[in-house]
């Protein structure tokens, strides 16, 4: 079992206790005070519990975050007067900045998402954190460098206050937007959700999905289709969307490969590399249907074969072919996604004893262990650091700034993506309206899906797991 499986496990154990004792309240006040009260507690907690505490936090908002980073990153001079950031030496420009500040939550923070203001720059950033947030958290400057450096970036608690004095670290790294860079996405979407920014900029891109994403099809299914065939329609589109949507980004289609492999599968195929591994829905056992829209032929083509060795043939294929100096893939230092943490390992493996080698890994985290809410805060802001805990392993942080045109981009590129399209589900529309009324949420702008308010934002966040 996964560490994410153990925290829902004990979250969903939890709140059956917490329901359990709440029922007891309410049949106590119906026959204690009225009948009808426990109907109208009933209705009010359950409007709380939406509003309030139906998050996925696995961890106390008091906790601090603990982060190690490579020694020469902190750089002194900083401080914080009069709400006013000051520093002593001058900022280089590109550079990645983070600034650890504690904050303490205000009592109306435990309500309203708490967040540190950044007035000062061309356009205002506003960076959300945890309700009831106490202890220490990262904030991203990124973008921000001459106006710290003028003196004219403020910073302001808003349900929640700065106490003491504030850290930076700065990371400089290549203009990796001038290398070749290579995304590799688990899914249709994430190269997007992770790396949109990059890729669309960079020198030369090219974009490799490792599946399908066929599975869970129930939207398909609301059309009359059965099991498989819906899985099929939504496998196709989705790796039609993996070769397509790039496009918008300037991405030649020669370079977008979806290599149709089955979701989930990936842990399966690893375990026993040399037996397929079906997929769960579709009914299938080869992955040429979903290759269909590739513009050139790989080692898996051969036999269609959905096994762990085709997978690192055709990997090793296509770095050969494109010599990637930026490699940028999702990193299990962060994300528990089971196919992502495959597709890392897959790339480790397809890169041993190879003739090409990248200057660099790139690592992004489109999940998270313990916050599923995590970048918190609305569309358009930015991008703090993720709850970590473990400072064991130094983490190099690079991140890129997205202006609103770039925001826009990204956010229609998503939308083109046929798996952001379909309405949530009622229940959850419900909680957003609740947590809108009562919890000062903001609605996306751009789409109802969650990632429409996780992924269009003024930062990208990637980690740097190898630089030469």
């Amino acid at each position: 079992m996964s560490r994410k499986q153990q925290l829902l496990k004990r979250h969903r154990r939890n709140k059956r206790i917490a329901l359990l004792i709440g029922l007891l309240g309410l049949i106590a006040a119906g026959v204690l005070v009225a009948w009808w009260l426990p109907l109208v507690l009933a209705v009010v907690l359950w409007a709380a519990h939406e509003a309030w505490f139906a998050d996925h936090l696995f961890y106390s908002p008091k906790d601090d975050y603990a982060y190690a980073f490579p020694a020469g990153s902190e750089q002194p001079g900083l401080r914080l007067e009069a709400g006013r950031l000051m520093l002593d030496t001058p900022l280089e420009a590109d550079e990645t900045l983070i600034v650890g500040v504690e904050l303490k939550s205000s009592w109306l923070g435990r309500f309203v998402d708490p967040a540190v203001e950044l007035l000062g720059l061309e356009a205002p950033d506003r960076q959300v954190f945890e309700r009831g947030v106490a202890g220490r958290r990262y904030l991203n400057l990124t973008g921000a460098g001459e106006a710290l450096s003028a003196g004219k970036l403020e910073l302001r608690g808003r349900w929640c206050r700065i106490k003491g004095q504030p850290t930076l670290w700065r990371f400089r790294q290549p203009d990796y937007r001038q290398q070749r860079v290579m995304v590799i996405a688990p899914h249709a979407d994430d190269a997007e959700l992770a790396a949109f920014s990059l890729y669309s900029q960079a020198a030369e891109s090219w974009i490799v999905t490792l599946t399908a994403g066929e599975i869970e099809a129930e939207h398909y299914r609301q059309m009359g289709m059965p099991v498989a065939q819906a899985a099929r329609i939504k496998g196709r589109l989705r790796a039609w969307d993996s070769v397509a949507v790039p496009r918008w980004a300037g991405v030649p289609e020669a370079q977008c490969v979806q290599l149709g492999y089955f979701c989930m599968q990936l842990q399966a195929m690893q375990a026993a590399p040399n037996e397929p591994q079906a997929s769960r829905e579709a009914d299938l056992n080869d992955t040429r249907l979903f290759r269909q829209f590739n513009g050139f032929t790989l080692p898996g083509d051969v036999d269609g074969a959905p096994t762990w060795s085709n997978l690192i043939a055709d990997l090793r294929a296509l770095l050969l072919k494109a010599r990637p100096q930026v490699i940028v893939l999702p990193t299990p230092l962060l994300d528990p996604h089971a196919d992502h943490i495959c597709a890392y390992a897959a790339i480790l493996e397809a890169l041993q004893e190879l003739e090409w080698q990248p200057d660099t890994l790139l690592g992004y985290a489109n999940h998270l262990h313990d916050n599923d809410r995590w970048p918190m805060g609305d569309s358009g802001a930015g991008v703090a650091l993720p709850p970590r805990f473990d400072s064991g392993v130094e983490l190099v942080p690079c991140s890129f700034t997205l202006a609103l045109s770039q925001q826009q981009d990204k956010a229609m590129a998503l939308g083109m993506m046929h798996d952001l399209q379909p309405r949530v589900p009622f229940k959850r529309r419900l909680r957003r309206w609740l947590q809108q009324l009562l919890a000062g949420r903001a609605p996306s702008p751009y789409g109802e899906n969650e990632f429409f308010r996780k992924a269009v934002r003024r930062h990208e966040l990637l980690w740097v797991l190898k630089q030469d």
